[in-house]
């Protein structure tokens, strides 16, 4: 029975993660398919604050981030998060974000809903602010573009955060589960983030 309740609660963050609030508000309350307008066609709430306006886009980031948060809330209620089952549930809303079964795996790249499966863990984890803290630092301070490549940075980063907090607090449900979505969004993001520097064309020689 225990166990049954983690994997509820992980479907449960899957399916709420896997519908696309960024996509949908947008066509229902302003008639823009952001998807279509966008360079990268992404269905996030980046897109829908560019393409949308401020007051629907930030709708969409607050839906993403709600759910993100609400799963991982409500079970920390009522499951125990020591369990290393507890780390499929935190990975859950990412997981369902960038899968998007519904929409034949077109998903979004998953930043918002990431903050808020991990707002989900205050006051247990702070890992939430050592996101942030990377986010800032590497688009304020050392600023790196374009935004895929400072994503597959600062998640990389976070990593290894992951896995230092987890060895210092013994948590290592949150520490698998900040592993596992860090692993989804890198691999969402990395196809964009132009790691690879181009092969310079070679110019045709004088006869």
């Amino acid at each position: 029975m225990t166990t049954f309740r983690y994997l509820l609660f992980s479907l449960f963050g899957f399916l709420l993660g896997s519908v696309l609030f960024s996509y949908h508000l947008p066509r229902l309350l302003k008639g823009v398919d952001i998807r279509a307008l966008s360079e990268d066609h992404n269905p996030g709430a980046a897109n829908a604050v560019k393409y949308a306006g401020i007051p629907v886009g930030m709708l969409c980031v607050f839906c993403d981030l709600f759910k993100g948060f609400l799963p991982v809330f409500l079970a920390l209620r009522y499951t125990d998060p020591r369990s290393l089952w507890f780390a499929l549930v935190l990975a859950s809303p990412t997981l369902g974000h960038a899968c998007a079964p519904l929409y034949h795996g077109r998903g979004g790249k998953a930043i918002a809903v990431t903050f808020g499966a991990l707002l989900g863990l205050v006051p247990m984890s702070w890992l939430v602010f050592v996101l942030a803290a990377f986010y800032i630092f590497f688009s304020a301070v050392w600023a790196i573009h374009p935004n895929e490549r400072r994503t597959v940075v600062t998640f990389s980063l976070f990593t290894a955060a992951c896995v230092l907090g987890a060895s210092y607090t013994g948590r290592w449900p949150f520490g698998l589960g900040g592993m596992a979505i860090s692993a989804v969004v890198i691999h969402k993001n990395l196809r964009d983030a132009h790691l690879a520097a181009p092969h310079p064309e070679k110019q045709p020689q004088e006869p």
